[in-house]
C-alpha cells in the first residue's frame, strides 16, 4: 500500500499552498547548496587523506618538480617579453 501519483499531487498541492511556490524554490536551491557543499567537502577530505598517505619523500620530490616547472615557464615568458 504506497502512494499513487494522485495521493502525491494532492500533497504536492496542500504543501504548495501552505509554504508558497517562491518559498518553496527558495527551499530547493538551499537544499542544493547544501548538498553540493557536502560533495566538495567530502572530495577534499579524501584529496586530504592521499596526500597524508603519501610518504613525503614522494611529496617533496612532485613539490620539487611542480616548483622547477613554474620556473622553467616563468623564464620561457621573460624571455619571450624581452625580445
Amino acid at each position: 500500500m504506497g502512494f499513487g501519483w494522485q495521493e502525491l499531487l494532492i500533497i504536492l498541492v496542500i504543501v504548495a499552498l501552505i509554504f508558497g511556490t517562491k518559498k518553496l524554490r527558495n527551499i530547493g536551491s538551499d537544499l542544493g547548496g547544501a548538498v553540493k557543499g557536502f560533495k566538495d567537502s567530502v572530495s577534499n577530505e579524501e584529496a586530504e587523506k592521499e596526500v597524508e598517505d603519501t610518504p613525503s619523500e614522494q611529496l617533496s620530490d612532485e613539490v620539487n618538480h611542480a616548483i622547477e616547472n613554474v620556473a622553467e615557464k616563468a623564464a620561457e615568458k621573460k624571455d619571450s617579453v624581452s625580445e
